[in-house]
């Protein structure tokens, strides 16, 4: 099984023209905000907590985070956790109606569609297709990419990212 390293160094030489990188860092949130609102569907109770799909995935993903870096995959847990709250606020501020609810998952429609349309804007300007057509897991991998580019941005995990930069290369533009 690959490190969280060489995760991102994979991830990284799809990814090292900076207008795509910036498209990123829109696109992917927009695009796991909207998985995890297409996602918000019951699928059994269990002592008084109503299970989604998206707490589901959100644990899934969130066990693999945190086996590829307890600190790294706890913060991208709080922040899908974030985001599942958000999608409860705006699904309870709707009523339950069956046009709202339409309204609702179209919007999670919506946002993943411009989220998709973003990245590829992005990877125009990289000159590669996305990183995910050779291996699947960058889906997964992708909003780790963006939350480290972050922290990289904030002055954080320096000798991650010049392992990143020594292994895919600097970024361009």
């Amino acid at each position: 099984m690959r490190s969280l390293e060489q995760h991102l160094v994979q991830y990284a030489m799809y990814h090292r023209d900076n207008r795509n990188i910036k498209t990123h860092l829109i696109g992917v949130p927009l695009i796991v905000f909207a998985v995890i609102m297409m996602t918000y569907i019951p699928v059994f109770e269990l002592s008084g907590l109503t299970v989604t799909v998206a707490m589901l995935l959100i644990t899934l993903a969130g066990g693999y985070y945190f086996f590829l870096s307890p600190k790294i995959g706890l913060t991208m847990v709080a922040i899908l956790i974030l985001g599942y709250a958000g999608v409860i606020a705006i699904h309870q501020g709707m009523s339950s109606n069956m046009s709202t609810n339409w309204m609702f998952y179209g919007t999670g429609v919506g946002l993943f569609v411009i989220g998709w349309v973003i990245q590829f804007i992005g990877h125009y300007f990289e000159g590669k297709k996305p990183a995910f057509v050779d291996d699947l897991i960058g889906l997964l991998i992708g909003p780790l990419f963006v939350l480290t580019e972050v922290l990289f941005k904030f002055g954080f995990l320096k000798s991650l990212e010049d392992k990143i930069i020594g292994q895919a290369g600097a970024c361009r533009n």
